[in-house]
């Protein structure tokens, strides 16, 4: 096999791999529809059933590495699609991989703006490794919580 011939065999497999990555990962947009679906399920069913079935492992709240999540305005998970053994502690003093207070910044958010993105490092469901990540979240009209879907970059 010539040279040529493997590097183009190479570089098919390198491009194979990155485009099988790609769609392991959710978009910006993705996250975001996610959440506005997360809130007309809220108001169809009331945040205690919609955070059941966030938190249930049935697929149909999980998306690629996309999952919804909810969280009380003093820090306690209520749902957690990625992982259920979040769900009734309380985060609000919870730091990244860097040592930033991101819960903290996203009740900010929710309180000052009612929605927007919050960036910093947390663990990949997908990949196991801590990743930069960044949330979109919004406030939950009528609850002292707010809704959060998450994208790794």
């Amino acid at each position: 096999m010539s040279i040529l011939r493997k590097f183009v065999l190479s570089l098919a497999i390198v491009m194979m791999a990155f485009g099988a990555h790609a769609q392991e990962r959710g978009t910006a947009d993705q996250a975001k529809a996610l959440v506005d679906k997360g809130l007309a399920h809220i108001k169809a069913v009331g945040v205690d059933k919609a955070g059941e079935d966030f938190t249930a492992k049935d697929g149909k709240w999980q998306d690629k590495d996309l999952y919804v999540f909810v969280q009380k305005l003093d820090g306690t998970m209520v749902a957690h699609g990625g992982n259920k053994g979040l769900v009734g502690k309380n985060h609000f003093e919870l730091k990244d991989a860097n040592g930033k207070l991101f819960v903290k910044e996203m009740i900010e958010v929710a309180k000052t703006k009612g929605a927007g993105w919050v960036d910093y490092m947390w663990t990949s469901p997908v990949t196991k490794k801590v990743e930069a990540k960044s949330t979109y979240i919004v406030r939950i009209p009528g609850y002292e919580g707010y809704i959060g879907v998450g994208i790794y970059k």
